[in-house]
């Protein structure tokens, strides 16, 4: 099996990202979002510079105005950019730098839906009315492993611990997984052992 990719989200402290090298983690998620209790505010500069080489900083964002992600990008030195809102395939392609497209995913979510968009992955999480991610809600894993099946790179998020991703990533078959409340001790502060087991799970499902 190709080696999964691990990201972790939602970083806050530059003291949590400065773990992700050593725990085998390839992605680093920095939610730049105001209204999101994982924003880093005036830190963010500090946690983006905090991410060891070989990690790869990914800036999130929700129906952002592209001055401003533009702006991030220069300040942030970003890699990729993940959009979890309404973003059309046009507004994700205009940044030049891969992307990640999120969907909450309900019954309704087809394959269809994703056609016309060209993300590095599509990151697939759990429906929850208000909010657009970080719930640590599960959902129904089938729906993700059929868009898998069509071919699609599958980012599985929502609700993944250390205890069920290697249960997730049989189930789903993911390019890769993605955690945020399933490895804090509260909003945004990670726990350095359970990065560090939710990665080892990964990987040993993965087949490394």
């Amino acid at each position: 099996m190709t080696r999964i990719k691990v990201k972790i989200c939602g970083l806050t402290r530059p003291e949590d990202a400065a773990l992700l090298a050593e725990a085998g983690a390839d992605l680093a998620g920095i939610v730049l979002v105001p209204a999101s209790p994982r924003f880093p505010g005036e830190r963010a500069a500090e946690v983006a510079a905090a991410v060891p080489p070989g990690v790869q900083r990914v800036g999130v964002f929700v129906d952002e105005d592209p001055d401003r992600v533009r702006s991030m990008i220069r300040e942030l030195s970003l890699d990729l950019l993940q959009f979890h809102g309404r973003e059309t395939p046009e507004y994700c392609r205009r940044f030049g730098l891969p992307y990640f497209k999120a969907f909450r995913v309900r019954r309704t979510l087809t394959a269809e839906d994703l056609r016309d968009y060209r993300p590095q992955a599509f990151l697939l999480d759990a429906y929850v009315p208000g909010a657009a991610g970080g719930t640590g809600r599960t959902f129904d894993w089938e729906l993700a492993r059929r868009i898998a099946d069509e071919g699609y790179r599958v980012l599985l998020a929502g609700g993944l611990t250390p205890e069920n991703v290697a249960s997730a990533i049989e189930k789903v078959g993911p390019w890769g997984v993605d955690v945020s409340s399933g490895v804090e001790v509260s909003p945004g502060i990670k726990d350095r052992d359970k990065i560090a087991r939710f990665a080892a799970a990964a990987r040993k499902t993965a087949g490394g």
